[in-house]
């Protein structure tokens, strides 16, 4: 699955997952599951990413210096303890943000000025 059809898809569940439970008081709650949720993208990302030589390509794409995609590129952790180091620097809220993400704290603080 594409990460574009990945995010389509997840948008549209996280849309009416919100207005449910959008009377709920636990901001906090939403953040952490919103950074979860991003960590768990860019493992998805990770496990795109086969080869190292894609891995290389990447993530120097994505602006890292040559010394951390070096090093990172042939890691051999799995792909949920890479998707916290640099790829957390690298694809940040901006990053997700331009891609089409929903964000759950800003549709929480929209949904709940609207009650």
């Amino acid at each position: 699955v594409s990460m574009a059809e990945r995010i389509e898809r997840l948008n549209a569940y996280l849309g009416g997952w919100m207005g449910y439970f959008a009377l709920a008081e636990t901001p906090s709650i939403f953040r952490n599951l919103e950074g979860w949720m991003r960590r768990r993208l860019r493992m998805c990302l990770w496990k795109q990413w086969k080869r190292v030589r894609t891995r290389y390509r990447e993530l120097r794409a994505l602006g890292l210096p040559e010394w951390v995609v070096h090093e990172f590129a042939n890691a051999r952790k799995g792909p949920w303890r890479m998707a916290h180091g640099p790829m957390n620097r690298a694809l940040g809220n901006a990053y997700w943000q331009s891609q089409g993400l929903m964000s759950l704290t800003e549709r929480y603080s929209y949904l709940r000025q609207a009650w």
